[in-house]
């Protein structure tokens, strides 16, 4: 009998004041919204953290041949210095006392390095018909690829560039008169190619007086070894 009447009661109210239980559904409706609000925001904030790593990862790569690299002196097997004039030359010579064959070697990426003249501050580039120049700023043209060929010496192709059939690296080369060649005609198992970075002791400034003294710099299965020349 309670229960029946409390029934009754329950539907003499609704009928009396159906406004009320409007009010009552109306006032449950704005959960499925705030929900919905809720993982729009979650969703704005993902956004904006995959924006802000992206931007941070442009700032890097943007910012990274400005690294401080290890100098050296590129000597090349046929008996030649690469060197860079004010003018942007580049040539082979053989006087190890010219001011103008030291080069940082600035990593960029995995085995993937910039050249950069410490008298100049131009990089070494190569274009797509293979002939080398200089850059003032620092493109994808001027990223070379740093292997260690098997008699232990180095060579540097262009990440861009390579023999479009065969699909042939292209090289810096000098050739035995101590003229740069161009990097398709520059062949991997030829001294041309081959080159001996020579770590100048004491040159991390480029202002600073520099040791005599060398040591050639091989890497090797990402390991950087140092041989007194």
């Amino acid at each position: 009998m309670a229960a029946l009447a409390s029934s009754l009661i329950r539907q003499r109210r609704e009928v009396k004041d159906p406004q009320a239980n409007r009010q009552i559904a109306s006032k449950r409706k704005p959960c499925p919204k705030s929900n919905k609000s809720l993982c729009q925001k979650q969703i704005l904030i993902l956004i904006s953290k995959v924006r802000l790593c992206g931007s941070r990862g442009r700032k890097m790569e943007k910012d990274q041949p400005q690294l401080k690299g290890i100098v050296t002196r590129l000597y090349c097997r046929h008996g030649f210095y690469l060197q860079m004039l004010p003018d942007g030359t580049m040539e082979g010579t053989k006087d190890e006392s010219s001011s103008f064959l030291q080069f940082n070697l600035i990593p960029v990426g995995l085995r993937i390095v910039a050249i950069q003249s410490t008298k100049t501050g131009l990089y070494v580039a190569m274009n797509s018909e293979g002939y080398l120049y200089t850059s003032e700023h620092f493109t994808p043209e001027c990223k070379f690829k740093e292997c260690v060929f098997e008699n232990y010496y180095v060579t540097y192709s262009s990440i861009l560039y390579r023999q479009t059939q065969s699909g042939r690296a292209w090289y810096i080369g000098i050739n035995r008169d101590g003229q740069v060649m161009k990097g398709n005609r520059v062949k991997k198992t030829k001294g041309a190619a081959h080159f001996l970075p020579k770590l100048i002791e004491g040159s991390s400034d480029p202002d600073r007086p520099r040791h005599r003294r060398s040591k050639t710099l091989h890497t090797l299965r990402g390991k950087t070894c140092l041989q007194p020349q």
